[in-house]
């Protein structure tokens, strides 16, 4: 039988608060932030003791994960549409005509090249899969990042090559 179980990071407390630049889609090509909230759906067969995976150990490892990144500013470490410069105490972001140039301590920079939900919501899952894979049960992942009460993204992935 093959189920689902879900998380729900509004309701679970699974949030996280950034800021950061898009400077690929003009609208969001200025500072600012969210607070995101992540959700999870994993699908697969139940174990011996019918169940999928324990929910604790799922929010334990999303909250682990998202650590990280909150209460920081994002940066793109592979944006072909920012220059950065690391410096020994500060970060300079230059995009779109402007320069801006952060506290080091304050940003995180991620191996990715947009801070889309969309992009956010594949740096976590790999970072998730990752963390969960010795649980062979467990054949797709949903996760998805919200950026506000009723919009978000998410992305699915088939964790048995199918």
């Amino acid at each position: 039988m093959k189920s689902y179980i879900f998380i729900d990071g509004w309701k679970e407390k699974i949030r996280f608060s950034s800021a950061h630049v898009i400077p690929e889609y003009e609208k969001c090509g200025r500072l600012h932030g969210h607070t995101y909230a992540l959700y999870a759906k994993l699908y697969g067969e139940p174990d011996n003791k019918g169940i999928i995976l324990d929910f604790t150990i799922i929010k334990n490892q999303l909250k682990d994960i998202i650590k990280k990144i909150d209460h920081k500013i994002i940066i793109p470490k592979n944006s072909k549409f920012a220059k950065i410069i690391i410096n020994k105490n500060s970060l300079t972001m230059k995009t779109l005509g402007k320069t801006y140039v952060f506290p080091k301590e304050d940003c995180v920079i991620l191996p990715i090249d947009s801070t889309s939900a969309e992009k956010l919501s594949l740096y976590i899952l790999e970072k998730f899969i990752k963390k969960i894979k010795k649980y062979k049960n467990i054949t797709k992942i949903e996760l998805g990042i919200d950026e506000g009460f009723g919009q978000g993204a998410r992305i699915l992935m088939n964790l048995n090559g199918k």
